[in-house]
């Protein structure tokens, strides 16, 4: 049996919930096989960022290059970029290696609020990234901040917006919604809008969510699921992975990512 490989681009996170090794174990538990770009190195843990280390972009060049010459990567997600130059660089790899499956988690700040991504890198990303994207997966604050708004009212009209900036598709995240019992995840597409709600779980152990649901969507899209199929797939394996995650650390707890290899953990 052969499994499809994929590719996470993003920041290592030395305590193991976000980032890279979030990545790799989302992939593994969704039966991908996973490869990794490190393009900066933070320290971290469950309490939040304590600091960050962009890599040199041209080491990040160097890696895409030894990854996408060699291995059939059928989908790549991006996470964390963090500088101008690190954008470009994998911008230019991903366009000379013909990527066809690009998935980008727009994170801009850490949930303790460690900003994450400069203005200027953000500028590039825009510009350089977004029409390479088949997904891109902001959550309400970057919404805003990539619309240069304070807030946002009409999230199907926002993700229309953001679809003009050159995205293949929008998802934009609900957790960060005030209040209520539900969350809406929003899907937008040049076809139309997908709502895709769901209890809102209360627990404080929520450690890389973002991370989890784009790589998790990125290994749907690997396996070959339609993009709405990918999503709704992934949104649930979150779910569970929210559900059972663990209480490790002084602060946010990481989500369980092998929830349904570990049953006895849940």
């Amino acid at each position: 049996m052969s499994y499809p490989s994929a590719l996470t681009i993003a920041g290592s996170d030395c305590s193991g919930g976000a980032g890279i090794q979030a990545d790799l174990k989302t992939f593994a538990a969704l039966g991908v096989y996973g490869a990794s770009v490190i393009t900066a190195i933070t320290v971290q843990n469950t309490c939040g960022v304590r600091g960050v280390y962009p890599l040199p972009a041209h080491m990040v060049a160097e890696q895409l290059n030894a990854v996408l010459d060699d291995l059939p990567i059928a989908a790549v997600k991006i996470g964390m970029l963090s500088a101008a130059d690190i954008v470009l660089a994998v911008a230019e790899r991903l366009r000379a290696h013909k990527v066809a499956t690009v998935v980008i988690d727009t994170v801009m700040l850490s949930s303790s609020g460690a900003a994450l991504l400069s203005d200027a890198a953000l500028e590039v990303m825009v510009t350089s990234l977004f029409p390479l994207a088949t997904l891109i997966t902001p959550n309400l604050p970057e919404t805003a901040r990539l619309l240069r708004v304070s807030d946002i009212c009409d999230i199907p009209r926002a993700g229309a917006a953001l679809l003009a900036l050159g995205a293949g598709a929008v998802l934009i995240k609900g957790g960060h919604a005030p209040g209520g019992d539900l969350v809406t995840d929003t899907l937008v597409t040049r076809d139309g809008v997908h709502a895709f709600t769901h209890p809102r779980l209360a627990t404080p152990h929520t450690h890389g969510t973002g991370c989890a649901l784009s790589s998790a969507i990125t290994a749907g899209l690997a396996h070959g699921l339609p993009l709405v199929t990918a999503v709704e797939r992934a949104i649930d394996w979150l779910a569970g992975a929210i559900a059972n995650a663990w209480p490790l650390g002084h602060g946010a707890g990481p989500v369980h990512h092998l929830w349904q290899i570990w049953p006895e953990q849940s």
